[in-house]
Formats: structure tokens, sequence, C-alpha cells
């Protein structure tokens, strides 16, 4: 189930790679998490589109995140 980001009227996507991934901080067993994600970037691709996404994974009450990415995403029509 799409619950941070639905894509429609594609055939298929993949998972294209990681541009950036960072580790900050560690995450503590049985710990809360979150992730926010915000589009970075949209680029028109040879079928389709190429989406950059910016993740942030953050460990409830933690100063910093655990994890940093920027990820992308091919999505072809």
């Amino acid at each position: 189930m799409n619950k941070v980001i639905r894509v429609e009227n594609t055939k298929f996507g993949v998972n294209y790679g990681c541009n950036k991934v960072r580790f900050p901080s560690p995450v503590p067993v049985g710990a809360d998490l979150r992730m926010g994600v915000t589009v970075a970037g949209v680029e028109n691709t040879d079928g389709g589109v190429q989406v950059t996404y910016d993740l942030v994974m953050e460990v409830k009450d933690a100063p910093k995140p655990a994890c940093v990415a920027q990820v992308v995403y091919r999505y072809y029509r």
C-alpha cells in the first residue's frame, strides 16, 4: 500500500539508485521512527520521468535524524 506517495498512470517504476546516504545517529532497538519525504526534482526521460526524493528518517526524541538519503526512481508510461 502506498502511504507516502502515490504515482499513477505508469506501467512500471524502478529504484534507479541513491545519490547520497548518511546515518547521523543510531536507532535504538524498539525506537519509534517516522520518515519524511520531499520531491527534490523531476526530469523527463525516454518513455517516462525520473523523480529524485529527499528522505529523512527520524527517531522519536532524538536530536539528529537516523538516516538522510536522496533516492532516485524512474517511472515509465
